[in-house]
């Protein structure tokens, strides 16, 4: 498993607390880089002013510096594009029962 496919396993870790999914799963994620140690995370919430934000963006930063010990990790929320529930994976929608 290269490093972005390991990144992206650990991301499958953090969970969106109000929907109980992953932020992978539901499609939050948007760019994963990594270089020497570095780390850069492009994501989105699913809305502005997510009261989650902190905690889902903290839960990013953790986990990668706990599982990697990277000292680097840069979380850039982002709102372009807009997320859509389109952009959850078969998964989370099966973990929602979205049909």
């Amino acid at each position: 498993m290269d490093m972005i496919e390991r990144i992206r396993e650990l991301l499958r870790l953090v969970y969106d607390p109000e929907l109980g999914i992953s932020i992978v799963d539901l499609g939050l994620v948007y760019d994963i880089q990594y270089e020497a140690n570095k780390v850069y995370i492009k994501m989105t919430l699913t809305t502005p002013g997510c009261p989650m934000h902190d905690m889902i963006t903290g839960g990013v930063d953790f986990i990668l510096k706990d599982r990697l010990d990277i000292t680097d990790v840069e979380v850039d929320v982002v709102w372009e594009p807009k997320w859509s529930p389109d952009m959850i994976s078969d998964e989370g929608k099966k973990a929602l029962s979205y049909f």
